[in-house]
């Protein structure tokens, strides 16, 4: 039998001491790890593609030199991901003499258990709300229905899930069940990522390895946070010989900000790109929570998400109203050694067709920049599912309309779910720009919309209803820009509240 190899070792910190695992296949799972090599199987397998939440654990990552807790779906997270960092189960959380953790008491006393398939995930997601709210405080309903997003349940009703969540914060911690944040940092310094040139998974930290990897190893399968590309070996069984994996690039971590826009690395998380886009426009932060739910916010990256080109992908037809613009970056060899190339251009001209682009085999979607706000700008994004949260588009229109003095000075618009790519709606810029600001414009300007795309009818929605929604969406933009703001679901729920 042959040795197992460095390369296809996985290491991570749990329970208090670091876990080795010898000959982890690139394309095998957290899950499959978990459950099948280490048996531990209060971790569950349900959907298998990062829906229902019952695989749910929490990771710790050194973050600028603290300790961050992400709740995350092991079932489409590949396994070699998370290499040096610390994993939590739902064995893992009680104390050392099986007293339980505040978050699985408050699951006992207020019911919020029924079959249990789902409660080891509803478990784990409020462990890291718990680790991220100093000890589960401050908890309100709505940052509970939020961050257990992810996790369905269909027993319970979730009232006494949320019950739980809001509760939690008053148990007593028992002795052994704290984190050790000293001790934890340390054992992760400790265990640092392994770049190798040549392994069956690929992890570089700095970009300049990554670009050079990629030159070189040009078939490996790229990945981000997984949360497409798991799909393709749960859903699809795709086997990948080689990953080369960019989200230990240091500099793609990043969301650094400049005079006139901000550059989100690709390698920065769903949660910290959306934070840093709602940070500027806050009218985003109920759109942005309403992208998957929370683990998988926490896995995913933006950079991730346009460049997989999905048309039913969220953030791109918004990114394409903000006049988005991304930076592909490749290794490029020379006699004297080589030097790091790179383009830009906006993102709407990145696709070809239906999940291709232009990149070039050896090329890495490195950057998104998006501009800042300016005086006169009205943005928003409308997202039609048949669930309100944790679902994918049927129809996204986002609009970026600039006017001044009750004219149209420009129009930014984008839509996805009615095309083979994400797409801007040129054909209505063109009817809304210089034009005044009124009802009979944006009539004009809805069946114009209409007419500019063609969608298909498929599982989410008939090519007619998409149409006319388009339309629809347009139209509420303007009454929202009159103040008729009682025709959405937030206000709404803030009367009821």
């Amino acid at each position: 039998m042959n040795a197992p190899t460095p390369e296809k070792t996985l290491r991570f910190w749990q329970r208090g001491q670091t876990v080795t695992v010898p000959d982890v296949a690139p394309d095998r799972t957290l899950l499959e790890v978990l459950r099948e090599d280490l048996h531990l199987c209060a971790t569950k397998e349900g959907c298998g593609e990062g829906d229902c939440g019952a695989c749910t654990v929490v990771l710790g990552e050194v973050v600028d030199g603290k300790l961050t807790h992400k709740a995350i779906n092991s079932c489409i997270r590949l396994a070699h991901s998370v290499d040096g960092m610390a994993v939590y189960t739902a064995e893992d959380i009680a104390s050392p003499s099986g007293e339980p953790h505040p978050a699985q008491e408050a699951m006992v006393r207020c019911h919020g258990s029924q079959c249990g398939f789902c409660t080891p995930g509803f478990v784990m997601s409020l462990f890291g709300m718990y680790q991220n709210t100093g000890g589960g405080q401050g908890i309100t309903r709505e940052r509970a229905q939020v961050d257990l997003s992810g996790n369905l349940c269909r027993c319970t009703g979730y009232r006494p899930i949320l019950d739980a969540a809001q509760q939690m914060g008053s148990l007593p911690l028992p002795s052994g069940c704290e984190v050790d944040e000293r001790a934890t940092v340390a054992a992760l310094k400790a265990l640092k990522a392994r770049p190798a040139d040549d392994a069956p998974y690929l992890r570089p930290t700095r970009l300049e390895d990554l670009l050079r990897a990629r030159a070189k190893h040009p078939k490996a399968q790229l990945v981000a946070g997984c949360t497409d590309v798991g799909l393709w070996v749960t859903k699809m069984h795709k086997r990948f010989p080689q990953v080369l994996d960019l989200t230990a690039t240091r500099e793609l971590r990043r969301v650094e900000r400049y005079q006139h826009h901000i550059a989100i690395g690709a390698a920065v998380t769903l949660t910290d790109a959306f934070a840093a886009l709602v940070q500027d426009r806050p009218q985003l932060q109920r759109f942005s929570e309403r992208f998957a739910g929370l683990p998988v916010r926490n896995s995913g990256t933006l950079g991730g998400n346009v460049a997989n080109g999905s048309p039913i992908g969220d953030s791109m037809p918004l990114l394409i109203a903000l006049g988005a613009s991304v930076v592909l970056m490749r290794w490029k060899a020379s006699p004297s050694g080589g030097e790091i190339a790179h383009r830009e251009l906006r993102l709407e001209d990145l696709y070809t067709g239906y999940r291709t682009n232009v990149m070039r085999p050896d090329e890495i979607l490195a950057w998104i920049k998006v501009p800042l706000p300016t005086a006169g700008e009205r943005s928003t994004v409308y997202k039609i599912s048949k669930r309100f949260d944790d679902d994918i588009s049927a129809v996204c229109l986002a609009l970026n309309l600039h006017i001044d003095n009750g004219t149209v000075r420009s129009a930014s618009i984008g839509a996805g779910g009615v095309a083979a790519t994400p797409v801007r709606a040129r054909q209505t810029e063109a009817a809304l720009a210089g034009q005044p600001w009124t009802e009979d414009t944006v009539m004009h300007a809805m069946e114009t919309l209409r007419a500019e795309f063609q969608p298909i009818s498929d599982m989410r929605a008939s090519a007619s209803y998409r149409q006319t929604v388009l339309g629809n969406l347009l139209r509420r933009f303007w009454l929202e820009s009159q103040g008729r703001t009682g025709i959405n679901l937030e206000s709404l729920q803030e009367v009821s509240a």
